[in-house]
């Protein structure tokens, strides 16, 4: 449930997402558009997004696009009571890329980022508080999961400060995946790489260890559109719900 004294927070904080990957293993099912406009119905996948979103408070978004970016700027040329910016990338700059190449447009201290190509059930309230109780400069959402050989785990100790990232390995216990949901604080881009382009995952989550970074648990299920079973597997968790 929405807490309503959480949406004058929600409205002043940037929500950025990453959505400019090609979408590579999905290319036989959407070749003809950027993954993030997957059709669900007669809406889209970053519509669907944008709108979970939206209904929590969150009314400015930063689209971090790059393949196709402008079906998915056509797509959004008149927003509705929402402000959308667009931080363009020509190359491909990795996840870590293109959010260091939209600093310049964010304008809260904390913002919340997530991936273009997935989305699960989350209460932003406790997740907003407990980043800031933590007073983590970088608050990850963590799902358990039996598929980690797809995904990689994180491990984190009793403060549930992240203390180490596995590599993707076949196991039959439950281990916690990373959710691709994260609050963060301005002060991490002092921390990223000077390179341009770079993973979030691989390249700058396991060089924060340590660095005020903490794991959010949520009991829900972390739903993607990756690969055409799990885009098909998508459409039918949840249609073509707006």
């Amino acid at each position: 449930m929405v807490l309503l004294d959480m949406k004058p927070i929600f409205k002043e904080i940037d929500a950025i997402i990453l959505c400019g990957g090609k979408g590579t293993r999905l290319q036989p099912i959407i070749s003809d558009r950027p993954k993030a406009l997957a059709a669900f119905g007669d809406t889209t996948f970053l519509d669907i997004l944008i709108n979970s979103l939206k209904c929590h408070g969150f009314k400015r978004f930063i689209l971090c696009t790059g393949y196709l970016k402008d079906q998915i700027k056509d797509h959004f040329k008149e927003p509705k009571d929402i402000k959308i910016l667009f931080s363009e990338e020509n190359d491909p700059l990795g996840t870590g890329g293109a959010l260091k190449k939209a600093e310049s447009l964010i304008q809260s201290e904390t913002f919340i980022v997530m991936n273009g190509d997935s989305i699960c059930d989350i209460n932003y309230h406790d997740f907003y508080y407990f980043h800031k109780n933590k007073n983590a400069m970088l608050s990850m959402a963590l799902v358990r999961t039996k598929e980690s050989k797809d995904f990689g785990s994180v491990v984190i100790n009793e403060s549930h400060e992240i203390t180490r990232f596995k590599e993707k390995v076949a196991t039959n216990n439950f281990c916690l995946i990373n959710a691709g949901i994260y609050f963060m604080q301005k002060e991490i881009f002092s921390h990223m790489p000077d390179n341009s382009r770079f993973s979030l995952e691989l390249d700058f989550f396991p060089h924060m260890i340590g660095v005020r970074c903490a794991g959010f648990i949520i009991d829900s299920e972390l739903i993607d559109i990756g690969t055409p079973d799990r885009y098909k597997k998508a459409v039918q968790h949840i249609g073509g719900n707006k």
